[in-house]
């Protein structure tokens, strides 16, 4: 086995199915090498203000078939991507789309409201989405609906355990979300680890309002309320272009203090684009570019050398995502169903993944590790720096 081949394998199983995969099949042929061509649908973004996740999704998913040879489970992979929009209707449109060309499984979608819209037409069609992205707390009792990323009350949950012992005593934090179901889902997971009468965060957060693309102004009402308890810290939540602008709008408010959040808001190009406006934002993440293990070191070297920037969560998500319906797609044989799929799903163990080791709970979301990371510089360039484990949650 030469180098380049054993990188394939370890990047697909990692170190634990390294010696399952380099065995042969009982015909004695290497295992999965002849499956038929499947089809697998990827729903995500195509314009708008979430694009940028959308590519890193894309981007990760298809990194994972150039390891392997365009591949999972053995069967060559014709990757079909569909645009989920920016509601329920778009969404459901595109899985209607990519349905009616025969998939054997869903991967993607980027925006919670998207995931609950297209919840009954995925579980109806009993074919198996992988999500990437979004997940909502309320996105319960599925069984076609697995998800790679995370449940978003437990970053909420990580920043609350953080901060709990963080904070002085007498010092007050002001919360300011989108008024979403994402930014409910933060904002209350927040509150439940961090006590919710505690007098550090008393009052209400502030809600502004929920734009993927958001004016120069957008939320300066909201952060001059905020600022006006003079706040020692802020908490906030935000992705994308939005995260960007309320950086922006804050710094120039002239409030200069700690800067809490979700580790989405300085992900990928939204951090490129806060420039030093990020510096010393400390988030919490499911992931960080700079974890040092051995999927970890395989996954963002390839990444790098194809993409010529370090990997967000999101992409490593999608990663995840290719490597489990590998390992499905493996487990449900030679002419495997999108049924017979799901059902070799809830059979994985544990994923050795650029995050760490993790494995789906039973709600079919991961049980992993949340990190502390710091916005610092590394010579001209803005990082998201490791800084700490703070808890395992799923």
């Amino acid at each position: 086995m030469n180098r380049r081949r054993a990188l394939q394998l370890l990047a697909a199983l990692g170190t634990t199915g390294l010696v399952a995969a380099c065995g042969n099949d009982p015909d004695g042929g290497e295992s999965g090498s002849t499956g038929e061509p499947i089809k697998i649908g990827l729903i995500a973004p195509k314009a708008g203000g979430l694009k940028a996740i959308g590519d890193e999704i894309v981007n990760g998913f298809q990194l994972f078939l150039d390891l392997n040879e365009q591949r999972l489970g053995g069967h060559p992979v014709t990757l079909i991507t569909a645009d989920e929009g920016d509601d329920a209707r778009s969404g459901k449109a595109a899985v209607d789309e990519l349905l009616h060309q025969g998939v054997l499984a869903l991967t993607g979608v980027v925006n919670s409201a998207v995931m609950l819209g297209i919840r009954d037409t995925v579980e109806k069609a009993r074919v198996p989405l992988i999500g990437s992205n979004a997940s909502p707390s309320t996105l319960q009792s599925v069984v076609y609906i697995w998800r790679t990323s995370y449940v978003l009350d437990e970053a909420g949950r990580a920043l609350g355990g953080y901060l709990k012992s963080r904070l002085r005593p007498g010092s007050r934090l002001a919360i300011i979300m989108p008024d979403s179901v994402s930014g409910e889902d933060v904002e209350r997971g927040f509150r439940e680890e961090f006590g919710s009468t505690d007098p550090r965060i008393a009052g209400r957060a502030i809600w502004t309002t929920a734009a993927a693309n958001p004016s120069k102004t957008a939320y300066t009402q909201d952060i001059g309320k905020a600022l006006d308890e003079n706040p020692d810290a802020i908490l906030c939540f935000f992705t994308g272009e939005a995260g960007v602008e309320f950086i922006k709008q804050l710094r120039q408010a002239g409030y200069k203090g700690p800067v809490y959040a979700p580790g989405f808001l300085t992900e990928g190009t939204a951090l490129e684009n806060m420039k030093n406006d990020a510096l010393n934002i400390q988030t919490a993440l499911n992931y960080s570019a700079d974890l040092s293990n051995t999927a970890n070191r395989v996954f963002a070297s390839e990444y790098r050398k194809k993409l010529h920037v370090s990997p967000t969560t999101y992409a490593m998500a999608s990663y995840d995502a290719a490597q489990v319906l590998h390992q499905a797609i493996q487990l449900a044989g030679a002419n495997p169903s999108s049924q017979e799929v799901n059902l070799a799903l809830g059979k994985l163990g544990q994923i050795d993944s650029p995050r760490g080791i993790w494995q789906f709970n039973q709600p079919r979301t991961p049980q992993q590790k949340w990190y502390l990371r710091q916005v610092q510089r590394d010579g001209q360039v803005l990082s998201n720096v490791l800084i700490s484990e703070l808890a395992t949650l799923g």
